[in-house]
């Protein structure tokens, strides 16, 4: 794959979309957008295995192509994902303007996170309406499908409720936020505004992410699964299983050597052979 962010070559799509299982149409529609996204997050794990052993990932296409792709046995989070996706949709012929956003889960108040998370706002040709669009957050709160920008309106994403709000909030920019519907009510998952950031911003932040070590990521292992029917995270020595119903399970590996399996078998990830998984 090309270097440029925003280039990919037809055998680049060709091996994305047979790594997601898409056999769908190639059109620059919504429901090519709603299915290309939802096939992208039931194939390709979320997972911090780089930070966790103090190394940046790479944001060039073509190394994910070769981690994400067509090594077939890794994902990545957030930046690398929604640079992928990113370069994809616009070889499809959609346009997409690159987000920042600040992560609002567990936060008292949005404003004291950085921005620290990549989202994507799409815009299909002929559709005056915009919408947002993110592969890449490591949270059960995630988009599933593309929701359209607009504010007070709930959105069934493929089983998942969401919604975009605009919060109290000084500066020249209108601000969102994105929020997720569960059994204790709506709870944000992050806030964002539209204006576009390029890639040298997407290095300075993934390099902070993944190499200060006061930073979540650097601190353990967190790997996610979204399948059919459930959403596996592996987080704090513990697998927890959520299954579209809303109950969960908790299975805790007893070694390095049961976890390394559970991430084989359960998450399709075969970790480096460096990494430490439990504490």
């Amino acid at each position: 794959m090309a270097d440029s962010a925003r280039t990919t070559t037809p055998s680049d799509l060709d091996a994305y979309l047979a790594r997601i299982g898409w056999e769908g149409e190639r059109r620059a529609d919504a429901a090519t957008l709603r299915g290309v996204h939802l096939a992208h997050l039931r194939a390709i794990p979320f997972e911090n295995l780089d930070a966790l052993g103090g190394r940046a990932p790479s944001l060039r296409l073509a190394d994910l192509m070769a981690k994400l792709v067509r090594g077939g046995r890794r994902g990545g989070y957030c930046y690398e994902h929604n640079t992928l996706f990113a370069a994809a949709l616009e070889t499809l012929g959609f346009g997409v303007t690159r987000l920042t956003a600040r992560v609002a889960v567990g936060a008292e108040r949005f404003e004291d996170r950085p921005r620290t998370h990549m989202a994507l706002l799409v815009e299909i040709p002929g559709d005056p309406q915009a919408y947002l669009a993110d592969v890449g957050f490591g949270a059960i709160g995630s988009l599933l499908e593309p929701v359209p920008l607009t504010a007070d309106t709930e959105f069934h994403d493929a089983g998942r409720v969401h919604r975009l709000v605009h919060p109290p909030h000084r500066g020249p920019l209108e601000m969102w936020v994105l929020e997720a519907h569960g059994a204790g009510g709506w709870e944000a998952q992050y806030a964002f505004t539209v204006e576009p950031f390029e890639q040298p911003d997407y290095e300075v932040i993934n390099w902070h992410v993944a190499t200060n070590p006061r930073a979540p990521f650097a601190r353990g292992p967190y790997v996610q699964r979204l399948t059919r029917d459930a959403h596996l995270l592996l987080e704090s020595g513990r697998v927890t299983t959520t299954r579209t119903d809303g109950t969960a399970t908790e299975h805790k590996p007893a070694d390095e050597t049961e976890a390394r399996r559970v991430l084989a078998e359960d998450f399709g990830i075969d970790a480096p052979e460096d990494l430490r998984l439990l504490d």
